[in-house]
């Protein structure tokens, strides 16, 4: 009875601890985090004006957060503005569709995402609907489907816009410029994609570095934190099956004896 009870208590403290771990509060940059996380739910909602509300308020929080010594970089302080007015300009233009508001809202998004994360960053989510995109497109050029592939490079393109602020981010810039320089030529020459298949390698060689990206990317480690959740867990349970296993072995190991000794009597 006492090893259980001492079980029983050392599962629970196992339990305890880790979550003892996410009661610090919000650090000042996590709360810009998730302002611009509200408003995108905002726009999500076709609530424009609640998004204008809450973006403003981004802005004040930022000076403060920027007053207040935040080791901003200079190239993540332009994004960071670029960005935001972006995002600012969309929701209060009543002319502008929902489609782009939510691209630039979005953008916004994943910028702050890239600055505040410390391990996989919103913005290589992206990954399936950008290579389907791509792949289809690709699939149209090789088909000489000339208004498929128009089509689908467009959406391609709005995706890579999207995310790239954020790609600025976390790749470092030459691997950027050298991607960008392919996704400007299949831009510009994208007549010529249809009729020269040595111009389609260029769609090769951008898909392969695209995938590039993205792998570099989700082979990143887990947050520390949470393979501590995990391993604490997995410890709970392996303590908790042993201990069940143990109370069977025990429970059988008696029925036995108990049927030996009616055979003896």
């Amino acid at each position: 009875m006492k090893a259980k009870k001492l079980l029983i208590l050392f599962a629970v403290l196992m339990w305890i601890v880790p979550f003892a771990a996410y009661a610090e509060p919000t650090s000042p940059v996590e709360e810009l985090d998730n302002i611009s996380d509200q408003a995108l739910q905002m726009v999500k909602l076709h609530r424009y004006k609640d998004a204008n509300r809450l973006l403003e308020y981004f802005s004040e929080e930022f000076l403060l957060v920027t007053g207040n010594g935040r080791p901003f970089a200079m190239d993540e302080l332009r994004i960071i503005t670029v960005a935001h007015d972006e995002a600012l300009e969309a929701v209060a233009n009543n002319d502008l569709g929902h489609a782009e508001k939510m691209n630039r809202v979005t953008k916004f998004r994943l910028v702050i995402d890239a600055i505040v994360s410390t391990h996989q960053p919103l913005w290589a989510e992206m990954e399936d609907p950008i290579m389907t995109v791509f792949n289809d497109m690709k699939t149209a050029a090789y088909q000489g489907d000339n208004d498929r592939f128009d089509r689908k490079l467009n959406s391609f393109l709005a995706l890579y816009n999207v995310i790239h602020p954020s790609m600025n981010i976390d790749i470092d810039p030459v691997t950027i410029q050298k991607v960008d320089a392919k996704v400007s030529y299949i831009d510009q020459y994208r007549p010529q994609l249809l009729q020269k298949a040595s111009d389609r390698k260029e769609l090769e060689a951008l898909q392969t570095d695209l995938q590039n990206l993205f792998d570099g990317l989700t082979e990143d480690e887990a947050d520390p934190s949470l393979w501590w959740v995990m391993i604490s867990t997995g410890s709970i349970i392996i303590l908790t099956l042993s201990y069940v296993g143990w109370r069977k072995y025990i429970g059988n190991r008696q029925k036995t004896k108990d049927v030996q000794n009616e055979r003896k009597s």
